[in-house]
Order: structure tokens, then C-alpha cells, then sequence
């Protein structure tokens, strides 16, 4: 965030300001009748001062701050967060008061007013580009002005500052917005508070409204065990509010301190129902399955290990790889490339992330020393052709995932140091397999540079702050990126029934995150808008041994599950979606069916029938369908399989029963007689709503003579009860 502070001396003297969120400024320019020709001197700014984590909401002497107040409007994962604040200059002289606000990077700014003393004072949005040339102006005229960049973990912070005589009342007010992105199983919202002093209205609300349903809320305990009861959530199944209101002595840090313990982020988590969201002509798309095994990962780690890197760094990357090579598992593979003027590779190929290998690579960061210049160029280069060779030696799965995670804290010094040819260089050697993800540790690195390679390689960049938690902050990234679900998903539309997509192709889906597509709806007779996922998923068969079962497909009217004794997948009737493993296929057709396809020749069909909510006497219920030309295995049984080839049957002796329309007679098979029923079924194969009637004979005592075994042998947990033991 750059803040433009352009100064002129007043009778009241105010500032004028351009902040940068995005890729957008924030202008505010406060007019005053009153101006004189003198000018204020900027003084050079502490750029350690800027840098700290910790700011004031409100900074000056003698002040009474009457309120501070956040309130926080979710719906539909976008966030719209006021921050209103009311304060007195209650001292004898006139003072600086300084409003501080720290907000998520990814937020943008919509709005900042300032009322003084009954005279409001209105921001407004410009381009940067506009913003800029308005900064150019300034300068130009010879107005005194600077530019202040601030800084932390995950904020960006937001300062203005006002002088005002003695008595005068301020009231500020700042609008922003982020849109939520779900990280490792939830979206979290963060509010920063730090208000410095005691304030007698003090309250923060989150209110929460997801249409389709919230499945969780937390609060979790990030301001001090002390507020924990204080918290109070209340929640339905579509909307949630969170309340945060300490009085004056709750807020105190002791009974009879005058300082504010309220000093931290207020962190809100939760989860949605997942479906999507048609209105007003529009649709946004959420695609978050769970319950889906890890793909394999091939990751070469490219650590800087520059001078600049000595102390700190170097003991913090160090710790936090320490935990990331324990989580790989013997189906990754993986290598070290570390880097100064020089390139080294701990092992020249790609090797498994087996016991031995890990602990031979722990021993080989620990003993790094950094020294020397920054060769990027050379170890990215390196990296790059270590997961080609592997993929064109077929020593990979492919269906695995492969990544170059880079970690450095400087420019380039050393070869190649211009950053364009850099980028080009990287992008030329890549293949569309391939990822890279970028993490630049410190206040000092080219940023800018590292997002830059890492989007345009399928990858994402994090800047990591070399404080305290640098080690935690690389973990939390890395779990971000190390457990991929699936691979070259597609979320695709029936054709006429959209328009203006959004992306809809994604090259990987990560544990715990969302993929987002939204669009324009066509004008369409129907009232549903249907979405077709494929995507690649595991499939672990060449490296296991299947426990006899193979696999096994459970459809019930709220959930389809798949699992091979390993690896479980589990999808809701939300969504049309496809997943292929091991030669057996699942389509899911939104709220309707599901066929599960076995080698291309087996197929069965099971339809999906609702009743209203609230039914007296009807509930959700499952219908089956086999067609008559599957080809099965002479092995082949269970409560489908023994009737793949039809019994011969013999029904005689038909006569009136006890119910005039429905006829009885004897029925013959496997040297049974059996005594039947004749009824009327609906087949709802062509009229899902109606169905439409078959003639039946129903066979009473459960199928006894019938089916192989007792009736109770084909419920699922006695399934094999029926088999004789080999």
C-alpha cells in the first residue's frame, strides 16, 4: 500500500492522500476556505517505524476516544467491513490525531470519510494511473510530498492523520471489500484490533449470510484466552452473526491498568453448503469436493542460500524445511537445488520421499552455510530440467503433480540478472505440467518479480516475513500447495445455456480451496443451470495390492462415495461431476442420477427421486436400473450379478386373490415353489416425475427361495455373508 502525503500549512493544517490497494488509489483531498502561502516540510519518515506490526487505531495525546466500532457484511464469500471511530481532542492545545487502519492485502478500499467538527469530508476512487499523474502534479508545483509504504504478514495498513484544535470532535469512517478465498478447508475472515487506549464503546460484529447454507462456524481464540467467553455466535443454517462487545474493564490488561489488552487479529472461520448461485441473469459456480485421496507430488525445493540469507533466514528456511520434508510420503519424489554465485543439487534426479532419503536431506540443509552472490536464473534452469528428465524417463507417475518451489530473499547478482529474460527463460523451459511457486523472504526482495514468474507458470507467490513466525509462515504456505486433489479440471456448461465465462479450465485443484467460474444464463426454458466437472484423480492401483473387495461404490440419497480400501472420494447431488480409477466411472448428473460404468461394458443407473420437504408420509428414495446387454463375468453374483442371466421360471395355477386386481398364482425357479402376487411397479427410467406402470410378480417372505441366501445377507455390512469362504 503507498500512501501519498501531499501537506499544506492551514489555520487547521490537513493532508492530502493516495493510497494504492490493488491496482487502484484511494484519493482523499480535504478543502479548507482558509489557506495561507507557507508550506509544511516533510520530514524524513523511519522506515523501521513503518514496518512494525503493530499500529494504533488511534494515536495522539490528551484525546478521548468515545467509539470505535467494526462491522463486517459477508454474503456469498464477499466481505464489506466499516470501521467507524469517534474521538475528542480533550486537551489545551491543538494536536495531531492519527487514525491507523490495518486491512487485508487483497482488500481494496471503496470509501474513507472524515467528519471535523460537524463538516464532512468525502474520498473518492481514482485509477492509479490517474492518482499517479495527480502525484506528478504535486511534485511538479513544488508542494511537499512522499511516499509511505507499510507493511506486515497478511495487512496493509491504512493512516491519515489530522490536525484539529482543542475541543474539536473527529469522526472517521473507512469502507472496504475483499472477496473470500477458502485455504485448507475454510474461509477466514481477519479484523486487526488494536485500539490503544480504553474505549467506552467498543464492538465488533461479523454477520455471515451464505444462501445455499453454512456448514461451520469458529471463533478461534487469536485475542487472548481472557475474551474467549466474550465471543458470542449465533448461527441458523443460512446465516451466522458474531458479536465481540468487551465493556471498559474487560478490555483493561489488570484491574487497575489503563491500557487495552485487546491487541491482535479477531479471526472469524467457516464453511459453506457448496452449490451454485443463479440470480439476476448471473451464476457463480463454487467446486470444492473433500474426502479425495492426494494425488503424488515431484517437487525440487530451489533455496537461496545467498549472504544475504546468514542468521536468521537461513535459521528459520532451514527449520521450516525440517517439517516439510516429514510430510512427504514414499509416493513423492523430490530433490534440493540451493544457490548462490554457484548451483548445487543434493541429488541429481528425483529420488522417493522414503525414511533414509528424507534424513539424508535434513543433514544436507543443516550443514549449508550462506555466502556469496544470487544465481536465479541457473537454479531455476536446473530445477526445471531435473522434472523434465524424470518425466521423459517415465521415472514419475503421470498422473502426478510436479512443482519447483523457489525460496529466496534477493535480486539476481549473479549470470543472467535482468528479470524479463529471467522470466522468459523459466516460461520457455516449462512444460504445461509443470508449476512454480515462488516465496520471498523479507522486506528487501523483488516481489513484484516473484509473482510475476510464478503466475505465469500455474503457480502463486507469498511473501514471507523474516520475524518470529518466518518458519510457521513457510509451513502454512506450503500446506496451501502440498496435498493436490486432482489434475486438468474442466468445469464446463450445456451448450446455448451460458455466456461470458470466466476461466474454466484449471490445471490443479488443492486440499481445501475452491475453484470459482461464473458467467452470464442464457434465457432457457428451464429454471436449473446444469455443470459438467472432469477432472483427474488418483489412482494408486500399480503401487498397491487391492484387500479382496477392489473397488466400492455407495449411492444414497445424499451422497455418492467411492473407496478402494485406500483412498475415499465423496461427492453430494450438488453438482454434475465425473471420476474414472481403475476402469470403473462414476457420472453424477445434478439432483438426478449416477451411473457407475465398469470397463466400458458394465453399467447400472441409479435415479435419484425427492419428495417436498415436510412430507407426511413420503421420503428420499433410490431407484435402480441394469440394462439387459452388460457383459459379466461367469463369476459374477450378489443380488444383481446372480440374475444376469434370467433363471428359467415357471408360474402357473393363476387365480383371484384376496384383492380383486391383483392376480396369484405359483411360481417355479432353482426348484423352488413359490407362492407370487401379481402388482403393477413404476419404471421411472423416461418420466422421472410419474413414472409409468409395469407388471410385476412380487414374491413374498423377502425374496426367500428366490435369492441366494437370506434377504438380510445383502445389507451392506453383511454383504459377503452369503459367499462360501475359499
Amino acid at each position: 500500500m503507498y500512501i501519498w502525503l501531499h501537506y499544506l500549512w492551514f489555520y487547521q493544517a490537513y493532508n492530502f492522500y493516495i493510497i494504492s490497494n490493488c491496482n487502484k488509489m484511494f484519493m482523499i483531498k480535504i478543502q479548507l476556505l482558509l489557506t495561507l502561502t507557507s508550506q509544511l516540510r516533510l520530514e524524513p519518515l523511519d522506515p523501521c517505524a513503518v514496518c512494525l506490526p503493530t499500529v494504533q487505531a488511534i494515536r495522539g495525546d490528551d484525546i478521548t476516544v468515545r467509539s470505535y466500532k467494526v462491522e463486517s457484511r459477508i454474503t456469498s464469500r464477499f466481505a464489506h467491513t466499516t470501521v467507524r471511530s469517534s474521538v475528542v481532542n480533550s486537551g489545551s492545545k491543538a494536536q495531531s490525531i492519527g487514525f491507523n487502519v490495518q486491512i487485508p492485502k487483497r482488500a481494496f478500499i471503496t470509501n474513507f470519510t472524515m467528519n471535523v467538527n460537524g463538516i464532512t469530508f468525502v474520498g473518492s476512487v481514482k485509477e492509479k494511473t490517474v492518482a499517479r499523474n495527480l502525484y506528478a502534479q504535486a511534485r511538479a508545483r513544488g508542494k511537499a510530498a512522499g511516499i509511505v509504504r507499510a507493511n506486515s504478514q497478511d495487512m496493509e495498513t491504512f493512516k491519515t492523520e489530522v490536525h484539529v484544535p482543542p475541543g474539536s470532535n473527529i469522526e472517521f469512517e473507512l469502507h472496504y471489500q475483499e472477496m473470500m478465498h477458502r485455504r485448507l478447508g475454510f474461509y477466514e475472515h481477519s479484523l486487526y484490533l488494536q485500539p490503544g487506549r480504553l474505549v467506552p464503546q467498543f464492538q465488533v460484529d461479523v454477520y455471515v449470510f451464505e444462501p445455499k447454507g453454512i456448514s461451520m462456524v469458529q471463533t478461534p481464540n487469536t485475542l487472548g484466552v481472557q475474551f474467549t467467553e466474550l465471543i458470542k455466535v449465533t448461527s441458523t443454517k443460512d446465516k451466522a452473526h458474531i458479536v465481540f462487545k468487551p465493556n471498559l474493564q474487560q478490555q483493561r490488561k489488570c484491574d487497575n491498568c489503563t491500557d487495552s489488552a485487546i491487541d491482535g487479529i479477531f479471526t472469524v472461520k467457516y464453511d459453506v453448503t457448496r452449490d451454485s448461485n443463479v440470480s439476476d441473469g448471473h451464476f457463480v459456480h463454487f467446486f470444492a469436493p473433500s474426502n479425495l485421496s492426494p494425488l503424488p507430488k515431484n517437487i525440487v525445493f530451489v533455496i537461496d542460500v545467498s549472504g544475504s540469507m546468514w542468521g536468521v533466514k537461513m535459521k528459520q528456511t532451514v527449520e521450516a524445511m525440517q517439517a516439510i520434508l516429514d510430510d512427504l510420503t514414499v509416493d513423492d519424489h523430490f530433490s534440493i537445488v540451493d544457490f548462490n554465485h554457484n548451483v548445487r543439487c543434493w541429488s541429481e534426479e528425483l529420488v522417493p520421499g522414503s525414511s533414509i532419503q528424507i534424513a539424508d536431506a535434513k543433514k544436507y540443509i543443516q550443514s549449508i552455510k550462506p555466502n556469496g552472490g544470487t544465481n536465479i536464473n541457473e537454479a531455476l534452469m536446473r530445477a526445471v530440467q531435473m522434472l523434465v528428465r524424470a518425466s521423459n524417463q517415465g521415472l514419475i507417475d503421470p498422473r502426478s503433480v510436479s512443482m519447483v518451489i523457489l525460496v529466496s530473499d534477493g535480486d539476481p547478482t549473479v549470470g543472467e540478472i535482468k528479470l524479463s529474460t529471467i522470466q522468459k527463460n523459466v516460461k520457455r523451459v516449462m512444460r504445461e505440467e509443470f508449476s512454480l511457486f515462488s516465496l520471498g523472504i523479507g522486506f528487501d526482495v523483488d516481489y513484484d518479480f516473484l509473482e510475476r514468474i510464478a503466475m505465469e507458470n500455474r503457480g502463486m507467490a507469498q511473501r514471507i516475513y523474516a520475524n518470529h513466525d518466518a518458519a510457521e509462515q513457510l509451513r502454512t504456505f506450503y500446506s496451501q500447495v502440498s496435498s493436490p486433489l486432482l489434475r486438468r479440471i474442466t468445469i464446463q456448461f450445456p451448450e446455448d445455456s451460458v455466456s461470458d465465462v470466466t476461466q474454466n479450465r484449471f490445471d490443479k485443484y488443492f486440499s481445501g480451496s475452491e475453484l470459482v467460474v461464473a458467467g452470464k444464463v442464457l434465457p432457457s426454458e428451464s429454471n436449473t443451470l446444469t455443470s459438467f466437472t472432469t477432472a483427474s484423480a488418483v489412482s494408486r492401483a500399480h503401487n498397491h495390492t487391492l484387500k479382496p473387495d477392489g473397488i466400492s461404490v455407495t449411492v444414497g440419497t445424499d451422497s455418492i462415495a467411492m473407496t478402494d480400501g485406500m483412498n475415499n472420494h465423496s461427492f453430494t447431488w450438488g453438482a454434475t461431476a465425473e471420476i474414472t480409477q481403475d476402469g470403473v466411472r462414476i457420472s453424477i448428473v445434478k439432483d438426478s442420477h449416477v451411473t457407475v460404468t465398469i470397463n466400458n461394458n458394465i453399467q447400472v443407473m441409479v435415479l435419484l427421486h425427492r419428495v417436498w420437504k415436510k412430507h407426511p408420509v413420503s421420503v428420499d428414495f433410490l431407484g435402480i436400473y441394469i440394462p439387459n446387454d452388460n457383459q459379466y463375468s461367469p463369476l459374477v453374483h450378489g443380488l444383481i450379478g446372480q440374475f444376469s442371466r434370467e433363471p428359467e421360471v415357471s408360474v402357473y395355477d393363476i387365480h383371484e386373490g384376496v384383492d380383486p386386481l391383483k392376480k396369484q398364482a405359483t411360481m417355479e425357479v432353482k426348484g423352488n415353489k413359490l407362492q407370487v402376487t401379481r402388482g403393477w411397479q413404476k419404471d421411472y427410467r423416461r418420466d422421472k416425475r410419474h413414472g409409468s406402470n409395469v407388471y410385476c410378480w412380487f414374491i413374498h417372505n423377502s425374496g426367500k427361495g428366490f435369492i441366494d441366501g437370506h434377504y438380510t445377507d445383502y445389507i451392506v455390512p453383511y454383504l459377503n455373508s452369503f459367499l462360501q469362504t475359499l
